[in-house]
């Protein structure tokens, strides 16, 4: 069966990565089965003997693929037939497991494992770095090359959502032609990344106070919360100050170092020309403030931001 193995499991949260797993190896399946059955089962609503019953040879014959969804929320009963059919799997039946995280149903993936299972991960994707190597792969595996300077625009402007993310990964594949650079992204998601709180910080830590400033009251005209915008020039500040700690060294042996990705230790690089110390201490002291006055510490968010913004512009301004 196209040489996918009868046992596999998808194991990790991150829900396009499972999906996409689950999709592509039913695809494997079909293209030596065009008919293949599936049976989708989820352990959260499972009744007892339902494995055994949908992996019983059909009376028309054919191969089948069980799927048996989210086996973190398994009741007992169906651990246990997952463990039985392990133990004896039918021929012409592929099992395909999926498991979100935790400990519940821990044997069972042990079983999977033991038992020779293709394991296909779905790690969580959350920082900007991880979504970065996300997108970066995303036009690797369509042969096109991108830019990191694109990368990360594309990140600023939709990486709140990887469902997003991919999507506007695949329009900018099917859409355009050649290297994938930030103009290109600027012509799709323009808006969108003009609005962030990434742009308001990059002018920022720049020192370009009137365009912080437009970019600030424009994105929260658009109704971007003072919060995020406070968190990402946070980020920014430190990973200045992070990188600028680290000394020499390749991009690459000091993202590995920090916990960062390539593209983000150059831009820092390239940001902290112009810093000194005492400015970055300033600046971050500054956005402690401020981040303490859009929770709920004082009584105008937005003024908070500009504060902080201007701060830091001055910041680096005078340490120029």
């Amino acid at each position: 069966m196209s040489g996918v193995p009868p046992l596999v499991l998808i194991s990790g949260p991150e829900q396009v990565l499972a999906e996409r797993g689950l999709a592509e190896t039913l695809a494997f399946l079909r293209e030596g089965t065009p008919d293949l059955e599936v049976v989708r089962l989820h352990a959260a609503t499972y009744q007892a003997g339902q494995l055994g019953i949908e992996a019983s040879p059909s009376l028309f014959g054919g191969d089948k693929a069980i799927v048996v969804l989210d086996l973190d929320e398994a009741v007992d009963e169906g651990q246990v037939d997952v463990l039985d059919f392990i133990a004896r799997p039918q021929e012409g039946v592929t099992l395909v497991v999926t498991h979100k995280g935790g400990n519940r149903g821990k044997k069972v993936l042990d079983a999977l494992r033991g038992g020779g299972a293709r394991v296909i991960d779905a790690p969580a994707i959350k920082s900007d770095g991880d979504k970065a190597d996300f997108a970066m792969h995303e036009f690797r595996r369509a042969r096109r090359k991108a830019t990191g300077e694109a990368v990360q625009a594309l990140v600023d402007a939709v990486g709140k959502d990887l469902r997003e993310l991919a999507a506007a990964c695949q329009q900018l594949i099917a859409d355009t032609e050649g290297v994938i650079d930030a103009d290109v992204v600027q012509r799709y998601h323009g808006g969108k990344v003009e609005a962030t709180g990434f742009r308001v910080a990059d002018a920022a830590v720049a020192g370009q106070a009137a365009e912080a400033l437009r970019l600030l009251r424009h994105a929260v005209a658009v109704g971007v919360d003072p919060v995020p915008i406070v968190a990402v020039l946070a980020q920014q500040v430190r990973q200045l100050i992070r990188v600028g700690a680290a000394g020499r060294g390749r991009n690459e042996d000091i993202a590995r170092e920090l916990g960062m990705a390539p593209w983000q230790v150059n831009k820092a690089r390239r940001a902290l020309s112009g810093w000194t110390a005492e400015g970055l201490a300033r600046s971050l002291q500054a956005v402690a403030a401020a981040d303490f006055e859009v929770k709920g510490g004082g009584r105008d968010p937005v003024l908070a931001v500009e504060r902080a913004v201007l701060t830091v512009c001055r910041a680096r301004e005078s340490s120029a």
